[in-house]
């Protein structure tokens, strides 16, 4: 969330201490409700409407620099606050505030493939954020969607899954006052982990659906007055989890019979961090940090160096995926309200000098 819900905070980055970011960062994404309508109304008078077309290198997973791909119209609620990606390298965005689930061809073209009910209160008691929004998404080797819906409404907040030529189900109900965020797909056991961003909370339930159970109520996932656990991913027989509140990146083995085991705080300093993906090059990583506007390379060790920013056509990110070298990064423009949209750039590009999260309390 996402905002992602993650939803953001100002541009300007100053290199403030860890707490001064975080509490920054919950005042701003407090106020999302109010920004996201001046955006709306910004939108009306200026909508978005540029599509530039990815280079034939971009799509064959070699472009040489960042480049938009598409852009989106805030006007109709298009802020990306997740991806997947199809073989062919179209991407699968889940459009927050228009509660939607849509697809990004390698050319640019936008098409939507669902748009979930509004819930009767129109979603002002969605937690935290007080607007229904789709939030993280996942893509079965079968081409089966499943995402995540949170509403405030006990009959529609859950996991949802879309297959193809298919209409939206919603296969697993989660509680109204849950914030469901992250979601990750663990093909070997069929499982699927959701991050509850309010709760702090990871569940995990079947592909089948179901009803889900609390797979780690851990500490470390909790929120410090805002959004807690946020994005998620499986790799090498553990989930990986960022915090936004905490800004941690943090690593939970897949123990015997599926328990966690104890949770490992591989990266801090991270404050805003939202979804991530991995680069192919051992346990790096790719975050979107939402407020600050940048998305940073993490290395093993913990250290991080930034690689966008606003300067690069950064618009809020929210999360990353990775295919082919190339990096996919939507931005949802909560904050900056001008152009939500979706960047290409090479997922092993050019490096920042290494930082320290105590060097910079970012």
């Amino acid at each position: 969330m996402v905002v992602t819900v993650n939803m953001l905070e100002g541009v300007t980055r100053v290199k403030p201490c860890a707490s001064q970011t975080v509490a920054k960062e919950a005042n701003d994404m407090r106020n999302k409700p109010s920004i996201l309508a001046w955006a709306l109304t910004v939108a009306a008078t200026a909508t978005v409407t540029a599509l530039t077309q990815v280079s034939a290198s971009a799509t064959s997973g070699s472009t040489a620099a960042p480049r938009i791909a598409a852009h989106f119209s805030l006007l109709q609620g298009q802020t990306p606050e997740n991806i997947a990606l199809e073989p062919d390298g179209t991407a699968v965005v889940t459009f927050a505030a228009a509660r939607q689930v849509a697809t990004v061809s390698p050319s640019g073209a936008t098409r939507i493939l669902a748009t979930l009910p509004a819930p009767a209160d129109g979603g002002v008691n969605t937690p935290v954020l007080g607007f229904a929004l789709t939030s993280g998404v996942v893509r079965a080797q079968d081409g089966t969607l499943y995402f995540l819906y949170a509403s405030g409404s006990k009959d529609l907040t859950g996991l949802w899954r879309l297959r193809k030529g298919g209409v939206p189900h919603r296969i697993a109900a989660l509680p109204a006052q849950s914030l469901p965020n992250g979601l990750a797909l663990d093909d070997h056991s069929g499982r699927l982990y959701i991050a509850d961003s309010a709760l702090g909370k990871i569940y995990t339930v079947p592909t089948s659906g179901g009803t889900p159970t609390t797979w780690s109520a851990a500490p470390e996932l909790a929120s410090n007055g805002f959004l807690g656990v946020n994005g998620l991913k499986i790799r090498q027989g553990a989930l990986w989890a960022t915090n936004l509140d905490r800004g941690t990146v943090l690593r939970i083995p897949l123990g015997p019979g599926n328990r966690p085991g104890p949770v490992e705080v591989r990266a801090t300093g991270l404050g805003g961090i939202d979804d991530f993906a991995f680069t192919g090059r051992g346990d790096e990583i790719l975050a979107a940090l939402d407020g600050p506007n940048e998305v940073v390379r993490i290395r093993r060790d913990g250290t991080f160096s930034t690689l966008l920013t606003g300067a690069d056509g950064l618009q809020n990110p929210t999360s990353v995926a990775v295919r082919q070298g190339v990096a996919y990064i939507p931005s949802a423009a909560y904050s900056t309200g001008s152009d939500p949209n979706l960047l290409l750039t090479p997922a092993t590009g050019p490096k920042g000098a290494a930082k320290s999260p105590n060097a910079t309390g970012s």
